[in-house]
């Protein structure tokens, strides 16, 4: 049985962008690449440079698939489940992420 960590308003996340939500200890990048409550959940720390950054990266689709692209080293990670299209090995971790009565909440 999940538990569900209220985070925000969906109207804090601008469409096409993210933000970064501590949850417990774990930072976690927030996506919300449109303007409807569609959101995703993945780690926000960069596995190549080992910083807190990718909540600051850029969404992108690629073979009809939504990515970001890090600001550090521009590797792309997969918003439905946290892969690395450039190195498997280094793919983060997601999570599963909704909008119930227009806040945001993620698994945990």
């Amino acid at each position: 049985m999940s538990q569900w960590t209220t985070l925000c308003p969906i109207t804090d996340i601008l469409p096409g962008t993210g933000v970064c939500a501590l949850i417990g200890e774990q930072q976690v990048a927030i996506f919300r690449p449109y303007a409807d409550e569609q959101v995703f959940a993945i780690s926000n720390i960069d596995p190549f440079a080992q910083a807190s950054v990718l909540s600051r990266g850029l969404i992108a689709e690629h073979q009809g698939e939504l990515w970001v692209a890090s600001p550090l080293k521009k590797q792309h990670f997969r918003l439905h489940d946290g892969y690395c299209l450039e190195d498997d090995s280094r793919s983060v971790a997601h999570f599963t992420s909704r909008v119930l009565d227009g806040m945001v909440q993620v698994a945990a």
